[in-house]
């Protein structure tokens, strides 16, 4: 009995996979619907703290419009002073959706978040990062797109990019988005295996791909790879035929209810294959569900 109770109580204290949530912010609408989501996303992965983040060179917390007059550039005392007062009034608006169990603090520094993101994280023991993305042109989809791919493409620490209007559903299907290139190689498959393990989700193995395929050897190969990476998962695999990749995804999306899209970040060639920039880029701006990105793994 006395082992039984010790057992149940060493079950109770066990770390969370994703214990502390970076949400970098600008106090931006998106920004806040990004941390609302984090918050919501700690409960479910028994997270133990959020840490709202606001690197005021690379984020200046003023949102204009297009049509605004240009504001004048202001010294490094006067951005601290406006980023404090922002994050005060940021954070008072989220904490009463934040449940006490969850620790939710704030912090600002002079940095330039997309070059300084290891040291951020580690500095602040963060174990994942979300953040929101936004923009109301192509222009903008272009410029602004550029600081949350560049987050991703820096950090060592796994990405959850919130598309705009995207909100919080409990995470019940993910999908992995696989291009069935070098699985052994690239496939961050603990990592994968830690977020099927907190959400308890199904997983969906999807490729899209154009064109007449077959299903040739290498491919066959790849897959019973991935199958045996995460059989005890029960994954179900799927290949779409669509000229269009977002439209294929969305569509996929729509299809099985899925809640996460899981894509991995490749170290030769960023995005290869079907996971180039653009694509990255479209699926966080034209995605119906959040973007988790999962750096492979040092093999």
């Amino acid at each position: 009995m006395q082992l039984m109770l010790f057992l149940c109580f060493i079950c109770l204290i066990q770390p969370a996979y994703m214990n502390t949530i970076l949400v970098p912010t600008d106090f931006s609408a998106t920004a806040k619907n990004a941390a609302l989501y984090a918050i919501q996303l700690a409960t479910q992965l028994h997270a133990t703290k959020v840490i709202l983040y606001n690197a005021y060179q690379a984020f200046p917390p003023i949102i204009t419009e297009p049509t605004a007059p240009v504001i004048p550039v202001m010294d490094v005392d006067t951005l601290k002073g406006i980023s404090k007062n922002s994050m005060m009034q940021f954070k008072q608006s989220l904490q009463a959706f934040c449940p006490q169990e969850i620790l939710l603090e704030e912090k600002i520094e002079y940095a330039i978040i997309a070059d300084d993101i290891n040291k951020i994280c580690r500095e602040n023991k963060a174990d994942l990062i979300v953040l929101g993305i936004t923009a109301t042109s192509k222009i903008e989809e272009v410029l602004i797109g550029s600081t949350a791919i560049s987050i991703v493409k820096q950090t060592k620490v796994p990405v959850i990019i919130v598309p705009q209007g995207a909100t919080y559903s409990i995470i019940k299907s993910i999908m992995l988005a696989c291009d069935y290139k070098r699985i052994a190689e690239t496939t961050p498959v603990s990592a994968i295996q830690s977020i099927l393990d907190a959400t308890e989700a199904r997983l969906h193995i999807v490729n899209v791909y154009e064109g007449n395929r077959e299903m040739n050897a290498d491919i066959a190969s790849q897959k019973e790879l991935l199958l045996s990476f995460f059989k005890e998962y029960n994954p179900q695999f799927y290949f779409e035929n669509n000229h269009s990749f977002i439209t294929a995804i969305n569509q996929f999306v729509d299809t099985h209810s899925i809640d996460l899209i899981i894509t991995i970040p490749k170290k030769h060639g960023f995005f290869e294959g079907l996971f180039k920039e653009k694509h990255a880029k479209q699926l966080a701006f034209h995605s119906h569900v959040p973007l988790m990105f999962i750096h492979q793994e040092d093999l």
